[in-house]
């Protein structure tokens, strides 16, 4: 028998009727008696196959703050999302959606738009995962900033009702004008037209978003050795692999050209490789394989590309087989899915020894939030921007009308993210101290010791 298609509004109408299963009121539920596991030992755990000589930097990342060590430990909070409260409704994940993993970047077409800017844990999910992991991270960074707990209440209640409010706007489009739906730096002027010192950031950050381009990284990043460029050594955060095998890489890059639409395969091939080095990036990531690529076209235009380890997602359950053969498709496929635009050299390629990867342009046009300089309004505004750019992605890649119906018009689902937030980060601050504790002890170290590898198999 087939299955009757839903209309918009019939589909309205089913999110709403999920709230008898799951009450608005149950998210803000968070029972650490559930937890069946210990958090430290599975960051232990999550240490394997990482380069041994730079586990200690990603512990010593961690150990700044109770915000650090959250966005370097995204698999404790995937391991309690699983036993949360749940409306039913599947989308396309994030899976590391805090604050920081959104900003401004260049599509294609060289515009700049704000958007979700880390995709390593992507994975489809409930979509209260992603904004659940978002809300708590304003409250950690409202906490660092010495911000009051009105200030940091107020920044979840922006979150959630700047997600319900767009997401019931979204619900309204059709499936291709969300589709096509971007946030651009214009819509946010116009938005915060009347917040002048937010539109004071937006302008800087623009100015400073055309600045970020292979062209002008090269000299930044660059030496000339016996005649030559390359790529300057900076260890442990910057290092050439020793005996690095050159055939293997052009075989890796060839490879790797094969997952491009043709006519970006053909650009690629227009540029030569010069040079490679492995580079630490973010805090979670610290420790798997990530390599910055130098190439030229015609002997004088740069061209930067990084090749990041794609590992399986925290949100996949952890026992069995994985659903995805290959973890740098999942990636290149969950960014595509979400984002409304993406890296003209977004691609992913599996190398002879097993490991998986993706590969996209290295800081075109990126720009981030600079969260320690932010005021309290700076704050909210901010909140109001991730709430609208996690809606417009879940609606892409999800039922819009079937979330906005379950999310309503009403603001019960703000005040129960409000009381979530608290509790959790709350469950972080505990969370820290026992990480801390590890380090005091012995148990984990924040710095490398004698013996220490920083070479790897790519």
């Amino acid at each position: 028998m087939e299955s009757k298609i839903l209309n918009r509004e019939e589909k309205i109408q089913q999110g709403k009727t999920l709230r008898e299963n799951c009450p608005r009121t149950k998210h803000a539920d968070w029972n650490p008696s559930l937890r069946k596991w210990e958090p430290i030992t599975l960051l232990e755990n999550s240490n394997i196959d990482r380069i041994p000589g730079l586990v200690a930097i990603r512990y010593q990342r961690m150990s700044e703050s109770p915000f650090t060590f959250f966005r370097g430990s995204a698999i404790i909070q995937a391991r309690d999302l699983v036993n949360s409260a749940v409306s039913g409704i599947t989308v396309q994940l994030c899976g590391d959606c805090h604050l920081l993993n959104f900003g401004g970047f260049a599509t294609p077409e060289r515009a700049l738009v704000f958007d979700i800017n880390d995709f390593d844990e992507t994975f489809p999910g409930p979509w209260e995962w992603d904004i659940k992991r978002l809300v708590v991270s304003f409250v950690l960074a409202a906490r660092e900033l010495d911000f009051s707990k009105n200030i940091a209440d107020d920044a979840v209640r922006a979150v959630a009702s700047s997600y319900r409010n767009r997401m019931s706007e979204y619900a309204e489009q059709s499936l291709l004008e969300r589709w096509y739906a971007k946030v651009t730096i214009e819509n946010l002027l116009e938005f915060f037209h009347k917040d002048q010192d937010t539109v004071r950031r937006l302008r800087q950050g623009e100015r400073r978003a055309a600045s970020r381009t292979s062209e002008t990284l090269f000299p930044k990043l660059t030496t000339v050795v016996k005649g030559h460029p390359k790529i300057k050594d900076e260890p442990p955060l910057i290092y050439h692999r020793k005996n690095m095998d050159v055939a293997k890489s052009m075989k890796f890059l060839n490879d790797y050209k094969a997952s491009l639409q043709d006519e970006r395969r053909q650009l690629l091939d227009r540029y030569y490789l010069v040079d490679s080095a492995i580079k630490v990036v973010g805090i979670g990531s610290v420790g798997t394989r990530c390599i910055i690529s130098l190439f030229f076209a015609e002997g004088e235009e740069p061209l930067f590309l990084q090749t990041k380890e794609a590992r399986r997602s925290v949100l996949e359950d952890p026992t069995g087989k994985s659903r995805y053969d290959l973890q740098g498709h999942r990636v290149v496929h969950g960014q595509r899915l979400m984002q409304s635009a993406s890296d003209i050299f977004l691609g992913w390629q599996r190398s002879d020894s097993g490991h998986d990867y993706y590969i996209r342009q290295f800081h075109d046009m990126k720009i981030a939030a600079a969260v320690e300089t932010f005021k309290t309004r700076t704050l909210i505004d901010y909140a109001i921007m991730c709430g609208w750019t996690l809606a417009r992605a879940h609606s892409k890649a999800g039922d819009a009308s079937m979330i906005a119906g379950y999310l309503g018009s009403k603001e019960k689902f703000d005040d129960a993210l409000v009381q979530y937030a608290t509790s959790y980060a709350d469950q972080v601050e505990r969370d820290f101290k026992a990480f801390k504790a590890a380090i005091q002890s012995g148990r984990l170290r924040t710095k490398p010791k004698k013996g220490d590898s920083l070479e790897f198999e790519i």
